[in-house]
């Protein structure tokens, strides 16, 4: 197992030569000939880091194809897929006010402290809004993935929230924050059987049932201000209520086997991230999900690159020369981990023998641009299931602060989802489309 997730080389080799085998779960569990005949479904996925990037190094100065302008020092290690990707400047997350927010509103594009009344108010994710549409024939709607940081995330760029996304209600989702449990969540255990399954769903209810009519006795003493925490928490309540519906659903449909074994518990920063990748991309292949997100951790990654700065430190690199060497080092460290991801999809392939990446719209960015700029964040997108998005070059919008929103939107619609706006969008983004 060690080997699968540490050596390079080796586990590069593994994978290719079992791209067969990495598809058997699909074709044991869920194939038929309809299935196998039919167009491959489409998938989006959203990959949030936490700071932004050093201003000078990363970002590029004019407009055009990579292969005219060259790619900065930052964005370097994504050179054998310089046609395959785009970034996008003079985008800004309108919702965002305070910059030690961090990803809270990176998908929502709420102003959560702005609203009258509310002392905290999100709205949906784009992600949850997404899994609506393509989530419904699929075992789970969305996974939400984030990563436990040794510090409790405070100083990870991700604000308050436990993942990127947020239910319709503006609640925190939690993430899935290890990929042992990423794992378990994915593959079957093998000690299941569907009276323990069933045993486990009905006394989770009957918790449920038991909190439900507690709590509701329990409001009419409170104060106005408790009762909205209270009304908050049965929010959460329904969201599990729901999720125990969609498990009886397919209690009677297997989950894949695993083709490896299980990680180990204590994985943690770059290693943490090729094997929540690895998963992710057999998730997509099974149909497990077609809408993922992934808090991605940061100050983990930095301590495995021998950085003793905390992220926040780092994001204040101005005035120091080292801290700017060890920015523009975790600029290049994360391209070269969005560059492996690519090379995943691009290698593992779909139910008609096409590329996943071929089917997939992968989005890559922060709510930051530098240090604690909250205009002109960083936006990064890749795969081909958008297929009217024009890929290898940097694209200028004409408009400083454009709503991110209208990003979102533009890749909703090149999903197949009909809808005319998310958020605060204006519109879509012709510029990005072909």
């Amino acid at each position: 197992m060690s080997q699968f997730h540490t050596n390079s080389t080796t586990r590069r080799s593994i994978l290719r030569a079992g791209g067969a085998v990495m598809a058997l779960p699909f074709l044991e569990t869920f194939a038929n000939a309809q299935a196998s005949a039919a167009a491959p479904p489409k998938r989006m996925i959203f990959l949030g880091g936490g700071f932004g990037f050093t201003k000078d190094t990363f970002y590029p100065t004019e407009a055009g194809r990579f292969s005219e302008i060259g790619l900065t020092e930052g964005l370097s290690p994504l050179k054998r897929h310089q046609n395959d990707f785009t970034m996008v400047s003079n985008l800004t997350n309108l919702g965002a006010t305070n910059p030690h927010g961090g990803s809270v509103s990176y998908l929502t594009g709420a102003d959560v402290a702005g609203t009258p009344g509310k002392r905290f108010f999100n709205s949906i994710s784009c992600d949850q809004l997404a899994a609506k549409y393509l989530g419904n024939d699929t075992r789970f709607s969305s996974l939400s993935l984030s990563a436990k940081e040794s510090d409790g995330g405070q100083n990870s760029g991700h604000g308050q929230g436990l993942s990127l996304s947020w239910d319709g209600d503006g609640n925190p989702i939690p993430g899935i924050n290890k990929p042992v449990e990423l794992f378990h969540t994915l593959f079957a255990n093998p000690g299941d059987s569907r009276e323990e399954l069933d045993a486990r769903l009905k006394k989770k209810q009957s918790i449920l049932d038991i909190v439900r009519v507690n709590g509701g006795s329990m409001k009419r003493t409170l104060s106005k201000s408790d009762q909205e925490k209270l009304d908050e928490y049965f929010t959460g309540i329904r969201q599990v209520e729901k999720g125990l519906e969609r498990q009886a659903k397919w209690a009677d449909i297997p989950k894949p086997d695993a083709p490896f074994d299980a990680p180990g518990e204590g994985l943690t920063g770059e290693e943490e991230i090729h094997m929540m990748y690895d998963m992710i991309i057999i998730a997509l292949q099974t149909d497990a999900s077609r809408v993922l997100s992934y808090r991605q951790p940061v100050c983990s990654v930095l301590e495995g690159m021998g950085i003793s700065l905390k992220a926040h430190s780092l994001s204040h690199y101005g005035f120091s020369e080292p801290r700017t060497m060890a920015s523009r080092q975790r600029d290049k460290k994360c391209s070269a981990l969005f560059g492996h991801f690519l090379d995943r999809l691009k290698e593992a392939r779909d139910m008609d023998g096409s590329r996943l990446f071929d089917n997939c719209i992968v989005s890559y960015g922060t709510n930051l641009r530098s240090g604690h700029e909250l205009k002109n964040l960083p936006a990064l997108l890749s795969g081909g299931g958008a297929s009217d998005i024009q890929h290898g070059k940097h694209i200028q919008l004409p408009k400083q602060n454009t709503p991110l929103a209208n990003y979102w939107l533009t890749l909703m619609q090149q999903a197949g989802i009909e809808m005319d706006s998310f958020s605060h969008s204006t519109g879509n983004l012709p510029e990005l489309l072909a």
